[in-house]
């Protein structure tokens, strides 16, 4: 049962207040790991705060009959709100959309002529652009592509479904707006896309989404700098939204 001044753990009752607290690292956490993703223009405190209204909101809203874990509730109702929070400042300059737009058309019709994924020099060939450019452009793309699977599920119950919050309904007959990456599908569509990326992107997005390492770690690993990381990402994302263009 929901209780806006109590969350029900299996250890017993927990005053709201001490469950804020004792779950504000993970916000700490979560901000920097969205921080890293985004250009520096966006502030970690910002995110942090906003991440403190949505870690509220998760325990205002959480029951633990709907078989949740609330930590894991909680993360997606905090990168939620921060989400919330970049969109209703615009926080990406129109400079870096143009620049994400400008890398997937050039990656799209290299991969028509190609029938492969385009190397980097190829890219910024098609760009009319010299290499080095070309990674200015990775940099200033990054976090343009900012989106997490786990955030389109909501919590279960009858806790709204992220994309339901946010998207608007352009079907023609209306209809559910989140349908299409709920569908096995576009899942495998995605499988299949991050399995044709070149081995070195690939490696880099499994240790970045599925092993969780920053890009100081990717760095050591790969034997590139930090920034050289943010780079690749971009790229590997340009080429996944490239490829998943009818989606």
């Amino acid at each position: 049962m929901r209780n806006d001044a109590f969350v029900y753990t299996p250890r017993g009752t927990i005053q709201g207040q001490d469950y804020v607290k004792q779950y504000a690292p993970l916000v700490r956490r979560l901000a920097h790991q969205m921080v890293a993703r985004l250009p520096a223009n966006v502030e970690l405190d910002d995110m942090v705060q906003a991440g403190m209204m949505g870690l509220m909101d998760a325990v205002g809203r959480y029951e633990e009959s709907q078989g949740t874990q609330f930590e894991h509730y909680a993360a997606s109702r905090i990168r939620g709100a921060m989400l919330d929070e970049l969109r209703a400042n615009d926080w990406l300059p129109r400079s870096a959309r143009k620049s994400q737009r400008d890398i997937e058309n050039a990656i799209h019709r290299l991969e028509g002529k190609l029938k492969r994924a385009p190397t980097e020099s190829e890219i910024a060939r098609e760009l009319s652009i010299s290499i080095t450019d070309y990674q200015e452009m990775l940099n200033e793309a990054r976090g343009a592509q900012l989106v997490y699977f786990d955030d389109l599920g909501g919590g279960g119950g009858d806790d709204e479904d992220y994309l339901e919050r946010h998207v608007a309904d352009t079907s023609e007959g209306g209809g559910d707006p989140g349908a299409f990456l709920r569908d096995k599908r576009f899942r495998g569509a995605l499988v299949a896309a991050i399995g044709e990326l070149p081995e070195r992107e690939r490696l880099l997005m499994g240790m970045y989404y599925e092993q969780d390492m920053n890009l100081r770690e990717i760095g050591a690993v790969m034997g590139v700098t930090e920034s050289r990381v943010c780079q690749l990402h971009s790229q590997a994302v340009a080429r996944l939204r490239s490829k998943l263009k009818h989606w």
